[in-house]
């Protein structure tokens, strides 16, 4: 066209229109892909603050498991230090009432015998009623008393309430 070699005004004319279409999909596209290009960067700088964010969320993660394993290890350290401690405490025991704190204790998650306290199971934290109180305390002191709700060993006190 720029030569003049096409001599067919129709011809020329319908080049010049499809040169001009073609220049404004040209135009389109490059304000397309600017856009495109801009969301891009948009996306990506989210995605730089999330993966900050991840980053600092993996310390505290790692930080807080450290903790915790610590703690178990103290907590685990404590508990052979009290089954050391129960050795001793056990001895003299009817071998049927510490098999029965045993079975309980499995059964109730690792309390099987409950403080009597103000006239209330400590272990279920039900209170007892007077007729079950009076009966309590009828019985003898080495007598092995437990609670009608939770079964548990009810050891008595002097703040027991009797």
């Amino acid at each position: 066209m720029d030569r003049g070699l096409i001599t067919n005004p129709k011809d020329l004319e319908r080049m010049t229109h499809e040169l001009e279409s073609l220049e404004r999909r040209i135009s389109t596209l490059e304000d397309e892909e600017l856009e495109v290009m801009a969301r891009l960067e948009d996306v990506q700088r989210d995605l730089d603050s999330v993966a900050a964010e991840l980053a600092e969320v993996d310390e505290k993660l790692a930080a807080l498991t450290a903790s915790r394993d610590e703690k178990a290890a103290a907590i685990d350290a404590q508990l052979v230090d009290v089954e050391a401690q129960r050795g001793p405490s056990v001895e003299g025991l009817p071998a049927d009432l510490l098999g029965l704190y045993d079975k309980l204790r499995a059964q109730k998650g690792g309390v099987g015998a409950a403080e009597l306290r103000q006239r209330r199971c400590t272990g279920c934290q039900l209170g007892i009623d007077n007729a079950e109180l009076a009966v309590i305390r009828s019985l003898p002191a080495d007598t092995v008393v437990r609670c009608e709700e939770c079964s548990r060993i009810l050891v008595r006190t002097a703040e027991s309430g009797l």
